[in-house]
């Protein structure tokens, strides 16, 4: 007997959820390294649809030795970056092992909007949604979570290069 996942929607469009994916296997899917990494983990994977990444937001993040010192914010930026990351992610798991560490360039950034800072000790979750893809070009909607409340959204669109 096999255990069976069930997600919100996996009925209606017949795709199978993915299992989680770390970051060892984050860093073969995509070319970001640290301090460029912005995600720790991809869970709630839907090929094709949906999924949401991971951040664990600590103090020794380089960044913070900056912005800001006495309050230390993470830069809303860089958690535009992690919806990236995240959606890249995606993508990788939706076309397969032939897109593995491709670069994804940002096309346009939409309807950003920052609603409560991040801090150190927040863990971060990035909800992604594709939008539309049109050949090698893809849109997504995304909002990052601290403990289910709203931070950041934005509407995103990128291009995944065939050269590696």
């Amino acid at each position: 007997m096999t255990d069976t996942v069930t997600v919100e929607g996996t009925e209606a469009t017949g795709r199978t959820p993915v299992a989680d994916i770390d970051v060892n296997r984050i860093m073969q899917m995509i070319p970001h390294r640290y301090p460029m990494l912005m995600i720790d983990r991809v869970i709630d994977i839907l090929p094709d649809e949906s999924c949401t990444g991971v951040k664990n937001v600590t103090i020794n993040e380089p960044f913070f030795t900056g912005h800001f010192p006495s309050r230390p914010v993470m830069p809303g930026v860089l958690i535009v970056e992690a919806m990236a990351q995240t959606a890249a992610v995606l993508v990788v798991q939706t076309l397969g092992p032939d897109a593995e560490g491709k670069l994804v360039y940002f096309m346009s950034i939409d309807e950003a909007r920052f609603r409560k800072p991040v801090t150190p000790g927040d863990q971060l979750h990035i909800h992604v949604k594709k939008v539309a893809q049109r050949k090698s070009v893809w849109k997504f909607s995304a909002e990052a979570k601290v403990n289910g409340v709203l931070c950041a959204e934005a509407t995103y669109a990128a291009m995944i290069l065939d050269e590696k």
